[in-house]
């Protein structure tokens, strides 16, 4: 008999092969393919009929798992259409590195049965009303949206709507936005569910990987906390999807494989016929508008936990007679003396990595400029290196100078942590310090770090928007935001929303146990509206304003946006491609068509960028008409094309 098998490559279709065993759509079978051998999986249609008669090959062997369900099938074939990626690719995020293991041993699994002591979480009347709320409907799809102020217990809520579909029967889903997140979110999990969940990110081993797969296949997994990529695992039987911080910029991929892992759940779960949970304090506009729209069922909890308080605000004007080269005001370390002197916890939050991000030589003028990207290096003293944040290009400090027969003497301009680190211990010399960031946290010794600043032993922390994540640091009650003035300063269309949602995240983190807390944001303009915009209890006044700005300028999520990105490494090539592609489209599509540009950040990876951007109406059928279109349209060798559909980053 003839089957139709998708291979994990960039194929849109599926080969037909033949088998003399009776196959069904979901088998799992190895096939032969060019002079290798691989994984593929029995479609649910056969590929167009070809042009010219060949040689059709055997199946090599079927595997015994349990088939691919048809359900999850048809959600990558949507998941295909909607992002407008080969169905080869999207059923690669399902399998793991072309491998398909059989069931382990049963006690490769007994890590995650294994019974740990639990702690008693009670809920409030606010939580409990709360938790109905979510149980409403859980039967089906539905998805509801938990909003809750930072520190309000969020968590221990949708914990219990987890335990009930447990006690059901079903396995469990978590989305979590980063890596650096998990290891103190899966403490927390074991102490409230007594047994260990399965962790999967990019950082996992490939062995552990395959156990978790294949546990999740057969069931002997129940609960899986990742990132983005664990939302195609094989579930035998999921039974509840939520999606923590749902907000979060770190859902959408913008590399490879494009999509927001946020809406791509909302999907998987309305296939799989559950419910969906989001959570978050800020939502994000699309989720706002579908909850006013009441497409999503919501519930809020307004107070913190345990009465606690939420912190004050202060804001902090820079005086001209502020000392030269200094970036923390003489007011500002009065303030902090003071907290320091009450056993608090002090954090400067300035959302840089490294020293500075932008070197400067004193006598020829010339700057760090990645030579693959088009942007400055930024300096890292601890390493004492120039790193490109987009590529990870790194060269040395030292250079000859092109204006004098010796070395360039640098300027660094702006402030980094590591700046604002070095600024700290000058001034309080004898106080344990710590930054917190991409670069020191996701270190095997984070934990212990994490732990340190939970026992009170390190009194002042320098963070990046890493920190606002999740985090709870009981002694935090003092934070001093530095960077004000250029949170919201760009081109993005999102900047105001990814504000207000950051410092409703950051100040969430400062007074959590009950104690008087202050966020003190330092500025160079007392611009005391915008910052009440960004601190107000309420996220719903602004996201209100902002729906009604959007609607307006018809911008997400009131249209579609669709990128297109034409690379090449030839800036020429680049050019060309992208205004030949862009007349195509305009005579092929019914849809707004702007551009080409040059991209924001020209240059990346040592590839020139030109982007498109379509407009068109919240329907599937703009992706349907721009898949078709691209397929008649001849790609020149060396052009390289990238589509994003809802689009989060335009860099």
């Amino acid at each position: 008999m003839k089957v139709p098998v998708l291979l994990p490559n960039i194929f849109d279709h599926p080969f037909t092969y033949t088998s003399k065993e009776k196959l069904k759509i979901g088998d799992y079978v190895e096939v032969p393919f060019g002079k290798k051998k691989m994984i593929g999986i029995i479609w649910d249609d056969f590929e167009e009929g070809p042009k010219k008669k060949f040689k059709i090959k055997d199946i090599i062997k079927k595997f015994t798992k349990d088939p691919l369900e048809n359900k999850t099938i048809k959600f990558l074939n949507w998941f295909s259409d909607y992002n407008i990626v080969p169905k080869g690719m999207a059923l690669k995020l399902h399998l793991v590195n072309n491998s398909l293991e059989e069931d382990y041993k049963a006690n490769t699994y007994d890590q995650f049965n294994k019974k740990h002591p639990t702690k008693d979480y009670s809920l409030n009347i606010q939580q409990k009303k709360s938790l109905l709320e979510i149980e409403k409907g859980d039967k089906n799809f539905r998805v509801h949206v938990l909003q809750g102020t930072t520190g309000s217990g969020k968590t221990i809520v949708y914990f219990n709507a987890i335990k009930k579909k447990l006690n059901e029967g079903y396995q469990s889903l978590i989305l979590l936005p980063e890596i650096g997140l998990t290891k103190e979110f899966e403490k927390n999990f074991i102490s409230f569910f007594g047994f260990k969940p399965a962790i999967w990110h990019s950082s996992v081993t490939k062995k552990n990987k395959k156990i978790i797969w294949s546990g999740l296949k057969s069931g002997k997994i129940k609960v899986v906390i990742g990132a983005r990529s664990a939302l195609f695992l094989p579930f035998k039987k999921l039974g509840l999807i939520t999606i923590d911080e749902e907000h979060d910029q770190s859902y959408k991929q913008d590399e490879g494989v494009n999509y927001h892992a946020r809406d791509m759940a909302i999907s998987r779960a309305s296939f799989e016929n559950i419910p969906i949970n989001l959570i978050s304090a800020v939502p994000s506009i699309e989720t706002y508008k579908n909850i006013k729209g009441k497409k999503f069922h919501s519930s809020r909890l307004t107070e913190r936990f345990r009465d606690a308080k939420l912190p004050d605000y202060e804001i902090i004007k820079i005086k001209k007679s502020e000392k030269k080269g200094t970036f923390i005001s003489e007011e500002l370390i009065e303030k902090v003396k003071d907290n320091l002197s009450r056993n608090n916890q002090v954090l400067f939050f300035v959302n840089r990595r490294g020293y500075s991000p932008f070197v400067l030589c004193k006598n020829c003028l010339k700057t760090f400029d990645c030579p693959f990207c088009s942007i400055n290096l930024v300096y890292h003293k601890i390493r004492n290196k120039v790193l490109c944040h987009y590529c990870g290009y790194s060269t040395e400090m030292e250079r000859d100078c092109s204006s004098k027969e010796s070395k360039c003497d640098f300027s660094f301009s702006g402030p980094g942590v590591e700046k604002i680190l070095e600024e700290i211990k000058k001034i309080f010399p004898d106080k344990n310090t710590l930054i917190f960031s991409s670069d020191t946290m996701n270190k095997k010794d984070s934990s212990s770090k994490i732990q340190e600043i939970i026992d009170n032993k390190i009194n002042i922390l320098i963070g990046t928007q890493l920190i606002s994540k999740g985090f709870h640091f009981p002694n935090l009650n003092c934070i001093i935001v530095l960077d004000i003035d250029y949170s919201s300063r760009g081109y993005d269309l999102r900047s105001a929303e990814k504000t207000v949602q950051l410092y409703h995240q950051l100040s969430g983190r400062a007074g959590r146990e009950g104690k008087p807390s202050t966020v003190y944001f330092q500025t160079m303009n007392l611009n005391s509206d915008y910052i009440s915009q960004i601190v107000n209890p309420d996220p719903y006044i602004f996201l209100d304003k902002e729906l009604i700005l959007r609607e307006k300028n018809l911008l997400p999520p009131f249209e579609r946006f669709i990128s297109i990105i034409v690379s090449a490494q030839n800036s020429k090539k680049s050019d060309q491609a992208s205004f030949e592609l862009s007349e195509f489209l305009k005579k092929n599509l019914k849809v707004k068509i702007l551009g080409p540009v040059n991209a924001p950040i020209y240059k990346v990876r040592g590839n020139y960028r030109n982007r498109i951007l379509l407009r068109s109406a919240k329907n599937i059928s703009a992706q349907k008409n721009l898949k078709m279109a691209l397929k008649r349209f001849n790609i020149p060798k060396g052009i390289k094309l990238s589509v994003d559909v809802d689009p989060i980053n335009f860099n």
